[in-house]
């Protein structure tokens, strides 16, 4: 399980590492263009938490072992969902075609 570690002092949420991995390929491109967008995140609780993140944010992506490849096609909904007005939202990985 990995960690997203937001502002300063941080808040932590935790997401399984190659959640974590994607979501990290998304703001990292989102930052470098410098874009600001929304990031929500559903909580085991039922309920959901959401965050601005800009170039002004503080992150650390914490994770606690190595990620395998990544998926593409799950990267390609995940940057759709960040450029939309509602912001990133984490998905479920869909399965690769075989």
């Amino acid at each position: 399980m990995g960690t997203l570690h937001y502002g300063s002092p941080p808040t932590s949420f935790a997401l399984p590492d190659r959640t974590l991995a994607h979501v990290e390929f998304v703001v990292l491109a989102k930052l470098r263009r410098g874009e600001g967008f929304a990031l929500s995140i559903d909580e085991a609780s039922g309920g959901r938490q959401q965050i601005w993140i800009n170039t002004a944010a503080t992150l650390r992506f914490e994770f606690e072992g190595p990620v395998s490849d990544i998926n593409r096609m799950w990267l390609e909904e995940l940057i759709d969902s960040a450029n939309a007005a509602s912001g990133l939202r984490i998905t479920p990985e869909p399965e690769r075609p075989a």
